[in-house]
């Protein structure tokens, strides 16, 4: 399943799905050129759209618009969680595995909100491709170079639903059941939505907000950051779709899932987001 989804992921994501619809139309441009060059110049003109600051603004404003945190409601919670995001494998500088720079900021976030409110922290993310579980990597980031001491760290889950449910068996067994959940603004959502369904209230502290702040014409030319953050508002998007399908069609569910599933909202708020590590989990 792992490699099933990471295929598709491959193939249906910018910048390759664009890519091999461009490609399609040249193959279709010899025996059906009219059509062949539409579905190539589709191909072509939809990746240079989302590698442009706007769409990808407005993409990852479809999926969260949730404000930072708000300090004084989250001191009403028993505890700080932080998501894994990836793990950079086989850093030749740091002599083995290390955290992918999506995990480092929401690591040096968590830290900050941990300083803020003085919660213990729960980390959570284990290993899909073998080496140091990212907890652990985590851990070792918050308590010594951040000076965060992490009280728990679930090191079992390979992905968003498997970071609440395991997280969720930690926290229950404290009689914890309402945190704060520290993650990007794009992946808050689904992760609010996964930690619902386990009976665990989550106040949102998003890292990596949008902003639609666009200071030069330049800004808002095509760039590497702005197809980056296309390719994870568009995850999001296809991921709470692909939930949504699965507890509303797939299987029966009770009125608790329905009302904890966040469908995407249509609002305007960032350009230029986040980055995925290269040795990232599933997400």
């Amino acid at each position: 399943m792992v490699w099933l989804k990471a295929l598709l992921k491959a193939f249906v994501l910018p910048p390759t799905g664009p890519l091999l619809l461009a490609a399609a139309g040249l193959w279709m441009s010899g025996r059906t050129p009219r059509a062949g060059r539409i579905v190539a110049w589709t191909g072509i003109l939809l990746l240079l759209a989302l590698s442009t600051p706007p769409v990808a603004f407005l993409l990852l404003t479809l999926v969260d618009t949730s404000p930072p945190l708000d300090v004084q409601r989250a001191r009403s919670a028993q505890a700080i969680v932080v998501l894994g995001g990836g793990v950079r494998r086989h850093a030749a500088e740091y002599g083995g595995d290390t955290l992918g720079h999506l995990t480092l900021e929401r690591v040096r976030y968590g830290a900050q909100v941990a300083r803020a409110i003085g919660l213990p922290v729960l980390v959570t993310g284990g290993s899909v491709l073998g080496g140091e579980p990212e907890a652990r990597l985590m851990q070792a980031a918050l308590e010594r170079e951040f000076d965060v001491r992490v009280r728990w760290a679930e090191i079992r889950s390979r992905n968003t639903h498997e970071n609440a449910v395991r997280s969720a068996e930690i926290l229950r067994a404290e009689h914890i059941n309402r945190i704060v959940l520290v993650a990007h603004s794009f992946d808050i959502p689904r992760a609010k939505a996964e930690f619902a369904a386990q009976g665990i209230e989550a106040i949102p502290a998003p890292t990596g907000i949008p902003s639609g702040e666009f200071d030069t014409p330049l800004d808002v030319l095509p760039s590497l950051a702005a197809l980056q953050s296309s390719y994870f508002a568009l995850y999001e998007i296809f991921a709470n779709f692909a939930r949504w399908i699965t507890l509303n069609i797939g299987t029966p569910i009770s009125k608790e899932h329905h009302a904890y599933f966040a469908v995407p909202r249509v609002m305007v708020s960032s350009s230029g987001g986040p980055a995925r590590s290269d040795g990232g989990r599933d997400r």
